[in-house]
């Protein structure tokens, strides 16, 4: 039987249209709609590890929205060495959303927002192979890595008189922007820290000529 086109599904053709008329490269992140994001997962390989929680925090106007935010703990079948680091336990899970209805949720309160987090990589890669099981979908929405921005920025000369980056870590970023890094490890607590980090980071990037969507989302490279 073949797939189902993705317009068939409506949740995934409301998420689609918000890409019809979205932000452009030279848009003023002064008027972008950001969503600082974090999923905790069984462990580091997006194709076999499943998400196990997801938080997020939408960040507009140099303000971080408690009120527009999203967050799901979804069911998971066993536990596995990384319930160390988030301590979710599936027992904890069994109350939580099924995978699929976590994503649409996920889907729906995203809409074209650009996608903030540390090390941002692995939890787009997470969702992407959740959204593939699915439905046949990647996420569509750019993204900004805080610390590829911290590294462009500190190229640059924003950080002059400060010892050089060594550590690539949320906590490193927090000690240097003097930030409590409270709930750590938990999707929620750190999609909000990556929120108060990225508000820091913002003025540098207008100051140092970042204050276009295009140039705040470039990869760094050493």
């Amino acid at each position: 039987m073949a797939e189902a086109p993705l317009r068939d599904f409506p949740f995934v053709a409301r998420y689609l249209r918000y890409f019809q008329n979205t932000w452009s490269d030279d848009a003023s992140i002064d008027d972008v709609r950001f969503v600082a994001l974090d999923c905790e997962t069984t462990g580091l390989n997006p194709r076999v590890d499943r998400i196990i929680t997801i938080g997020t925090v939408s960040i507009r106007e140099n303000e971080i929205l408690i009120g527009d935010s999203f967050e799901a703990i979804l069911k998971i079948n066993s536990n596995t060495p990384a319930v160390t680091v988030h301590g979710v336990t599936r027992d904890e899970t069994r109350s939580g959303w099924e995978e699929p209805r976590a994503l649409e949720g996920l889907l729906d309160y995203l809409k074209d927002g650009v996608i903030v987090g540390h090390h941002i990589g692995h939890d787009i890669a997470s969702l992407n192979a959740a959204y593939q099981r699915h439905w046949n979908l990647a996420l569509r929405n750019r993204s900004v890595d805080t610390m590829s921005l911290t590294l462009h920025l500190e190229r640059a000369g924003a950080f002059a008189g400060r010892p050089p980056i060594q550590e690539f870590t949320l906590d490193s970023l927090c000690t240097m922007f003097r930030i409590v890094p409270h709930a750590r490890h938990t999707a929620a607590g750190d999609a909000f820290l990556t929120a108060q980090i990225f508000l820091r980071l913002l003025p540098l990037a207008r100051r140092f000529g970042r204050a276009t969507l295009a140039r705040l989302c470039e990869p760094f490279e050493d």
